[in-house]
């Protein structure tokens, strides 16, 4: 019995060690695609209801999209004080399959709390694009991977 619960516990604890991005306490919560307008606008008033009603008729309207922002929610705790990389890379129909679109940005950990960064692409770069089809959101801490998060069509 009690080899039994030694091995146990030596499996869990050797399973829980090998996750390193769990250690450092780095997570990719949630990310938010929200098409803006020709003023730069995700939404026309600051209710949730307004905001995907607005995003729905942008959806149908793709000739009063100028862009589209990634809200990207993540945290951190446990990673150095260094700065992380947050990249996103995005493949759209159409366009090089072997090949995504990334976006990085330079962002800071927070001690206690997740944070939210934007990454926006737009201009003639995103109308020449043509409709995306999934994303993948990155988080790297010295060019190794902490944790991602992936939509469903990656």
């Amino acid at each position: 019995m009690v080899k039994k619960l030694t091995l146990l516990i030596f499996a869990l604890l050797s399973g829980y060690a090998a996750d390193a991005a769990e250690l450092r306490g780095a997570r990719v919560i949630k990310v938010l695609p929200h098409f803006l307008d020709q003023d730069g606008r995700h939404s026309l008033y600051p209710s949730l209801y307004e905001r995907d009603a607005y995003q729905a008729f942008l959806r149908a309207h793709p000739a009063q999209q100028s862009g589209i922002r990634f809200d990207v929610q993540w945290k951190a705790r446990g990673a150095s004080a260094g700065n992380l990389t947050l990249r996103l890379e995005l493949r759209f129909l159409g366009s090089d399959e072997g090949k995504p679109r990334v976006l990085e940005k330079v962002v800071k950990p927070s001690r206690w709390f997740s944070r939210w960064s934007a990454l926006t692409l737009d201009g003639e770069e995103f109308k020449g694009l043509g409709r995306m089809t999934a994303w993948r959101a990155v988080l790297l801490g010295e060019g190794v991977v902490l944790t991602e998060l992936k939509s469903f069509l990656w």
